[in-house]
């Protein structure tokens, strides 16, 4: 069986640790979000991609979701002690070498979808890691403060304001001329399913399918999603201040209404979201919280397992 997934950063990297584990025996391709990618300290970061690499290659910080495990930062205090900006952006010293590696092979020429591929080779994630493309793109986002109205790079608005200031509007610049990575339509097409986990609507997911021909591609798969709002609330992060920005509602209705049922075969929601509905959509139910409130328990797999069946019923 081959399962494609798109994914953002520590939500999905977490919901795909569960399907790798509920399905052993599958082959899964994972579609990663490079819009988030920027570049500091002349080094590329492509938060995402390491954020998947890491978390299924055993080496992620869990109690913060991203990030190394036994991490360091002694760089990050010798740049803040000359005055190097940015300081709001904290890269650990393990996961410095990650962006010099990165840095180095494109400044050999490579192509990310390659280096990607090379770092995995370390990481061995038991999935086929691809950026959406292979061509540079980046969100930016449109607010107003006491500086006047301007566009930021999306880190700027999501780690240093903490997206307190309104977004006005949000860009992915450059995607006009991109092209979706080597093996990335190749893959949709082959793919018995899709799974969509609940990673950020807008600026994961969402970013991935405005590349040109992943979309249009998806339309005649199966695709099962699993809602990132809970209650009227996101599972994790800010995705409330993205779904604002565009005029989207915080509710998994809105967030299913926006994918739409050209897209979406079947829809994963939590049990107070049971009365959502959509024409030609199969919506269940059920738990979708991936760590047991109670315990503390990481049960992604049970979820994913959840997501699994109901695509496979639906491509049956």
């Amino acid at each position: 069986m081959h399962i494609v997934s798109l994914a953002g950063g520590i939500g999905g990297a977490r919901f795909l640790r569960g399907l790798r584990e509920t399905s052993p025996d599958a082959r899964i391709t994972v579609i990663g979000n490079t819009g988030d990618d920027i570049t500091l300290f002349g080094l590329r970061v492509c938060p995402d991609l390491d954020t998947v690499m890491y978390t299924l290659g055993g080496g992620i910080n869990e109690e913060q979701g991203w990030g190394r495990t036994k991490e360091t930062h002694v760089v990050k205090e010798e740049l803040a002690a000359y005055g190097v900006e940015p300081q709001w952006f904290g890269l650990g010293d393990r996961d410095f070498a990650t962006h010099i590696v990165r840095s180095q092979m494109l400044e050999a020429g490579f192509p990310l979808s390659q280096i990607t591929r090379a770092l995995c080779a370390r990481w061995q994630p038991g999935v086929e890691l691809l950026p959406m493309s292979d061509d540079r793109c980046e969100t930016h986002v449109v607010i107003t403060d006491e500086r006047g109205r301007r566009a930021v790079h999306f880190q700027e608005w999501w780690v240093r304001l903490r997206a307190s200031v309104p977004a006005e509007s949000i860009a992915l610049v450059g995607v006009d001329g991109a092209k979706p990575a080597p093996g990335v339509l190749e893959a949709i097409e082959e793919a018995d399913v899709v799974i969509l986990p609940p990673s950020n609507p807008v600026v994961s997911i969402g970013t991935i399918l405005q590349v040109p021909g992943i979309r249009e591609a998806l339309l005649p798969k199966t695709v099962v999603g699993v809602s990132p709002i809970i209650g009227g609330a996101p599972v994790r992060g800010m995705a409330d201040a993205c779904l604002t920005a565009i005029g989207v509602e915080t509710t998994a209705q809105a967030v299913l209404d926006l994918y739409g049922a050209e897209l979406i075969d079947g829809w994963l929601v939590a049990p107070e979201d049971s009365g959502v509905r959509l024409d030609g959509v199969r919506v269940v139910a059920r738990p979708i919280l991936m760590r047991d409130p109670e315990t503390g328990a990481d049960v992604a797999a049970d979820i994913a397992r959840g997501a699994l069946d109901l695509a496979l019923e639906l491509a049956r």
